[in-house]
């Protein structure tokens, strides 16, 4: 295994794995209705890569020292081959962590084909347990029911799958759903991730007005249950944890905006149609499935992987605030295209 370390001498451990850029939600804050509409150009399956292209270009990741995979879409699960994709990770390259992030549509169905697969852990994105800010935080009619998510979930939980729920929280739209969401997770023995509202991607209306920071989140919630805060359980762990006094699990903030963690970020991004991608907020990247086709081998693109990382200066939660000040703005890679 190498030992990759980038300009900041962060090494390469955690990898997300986009496996398709479509959803069936629109959820405003990463794929706004307005902008992925019915004539939005997704990438199509030829351009996608194959179970056997992600095959070879993992094994140059885990080569790398990526210990922990997560498949992203999009909705990873409208890409059928998820589990033979989770199979692949798990029983030949031998990766130790693999997780995925859902949003629950297709869980109940696909839940214990995944568990068979070896899917070591489920976050599902889930931002109210009110159906009407569900609808609305979803983007989607009447027939977005919050039921069948709920229901995805408690059949994942009824297999044995460590549950995470990711909650976006934004000032005045669903901040006031914390306690219940809480509330519930605590109920259920999941673990609830409240994540800053980000300035990802160029179309989500993001406005620093919006943000409700990490530590007023732990404060809402610690006057309802006190809370303590955990030590991080690994080098360049994203999220700040902290634990119920009474013992009844535990909830995890991802302060991207107030308290950026760029300085140990060990992760990479691989799309759908396989460029390799060194921070969410970047403006472009390096096409690992375009040197393959053209009829690279495995050591050139090995070689590239090693150049891009060694290369890496990426920070930009860090910079942000200057950016803001000098009214400065960056296009960047929308969030459904490399998995968030």
């Amino acid at each position: 295994m190498s030992d990759l370390r980038d300009q900041y001498f962060r090494p390469l451990r955690d990898l997300r794995v986009s496996v398709t850029d479509r959803c069936n939600f629109r959820c405003p804050y990463c794929m706004p209705a307005e902008v992925f509409g019915p004539a939005y150009a997704f990438l199509s399956d030829e351009q996608c890569m194959s179970l056997a292209e992600l095959d070879l270009v993992l094994r140059l990741f885990v080569r790398a020292g990526v210990g922990k995979v997560r498949i992203t879409g999009g909705e990873p699960l409208l890409r059928p081959e998820v589990p033979a994709l989770v199979r692949l990770l798990k029983h030949e390259l031998r990766v130790p962590d693999v997780a995925l992030t859902t949003n629950g549509w297709l869980l109940e169905r696909l839940a214990p084909e995944l568990r068979a697969a070896g899917l070591d852990r489920l976050n599902v994105s889930l931002d109210s347990l009110r159906p009407e800010t569900f609808v609305r935080l979803s983007g989607g009619g009447r027939d977005r029911r919050l039921e069948r998510v709920l229901q995805g979930i408690a059949a994942a939980a009824a297999l044995g799958f460590p549950i995470k729920i990711n909650m976006v929280v934004q000032r005045g739209v669903n901040d006031g759903d914390i306690p219940a969401l809480a509330a519930w997770t605590r109920e259920h023995g999941f673990t609830l991730r409240c994540i800053e509202f980000m300035d990802v991607g160029n179309h989500n209306g993001w406005c620093r007005d919006l943000v409700v920071p990490a530590r007023e989140i732990v404060a809402r919630i610690s006057a309802l249950w006190p809370l303590e805060p955990c030590a991080p359980a690994y080098r360049g762990e994203v999220a700040a944890r902290y634990r119920y006094r009474d013992g009844r699990g535990e909830i995890g903030l991802i302060s991207s905006v107030t308290a950026p963690f760029c300085r140990d970020c060990h992760r990479a991004r691989l799309s759908a149609d396989g460029k390799l991608y060194t921070c969410l907020f970047a403006s472009s990247g390096w096409d690992l499935l375009g040197a393959l086709r053209a009829g690279a081998s495995a050591e050139e693109l090995f070689t590239c992987l090693e150049r891009v990382w060694r290369g890496r200066l990426d920070r930009y939660s860090d910079e942000r605030a200057a950016l803001l000040a000098h009214h400065e703005t960056r296009r960047k890679i929308e969030m459904s295209y490399i998995g968030g």
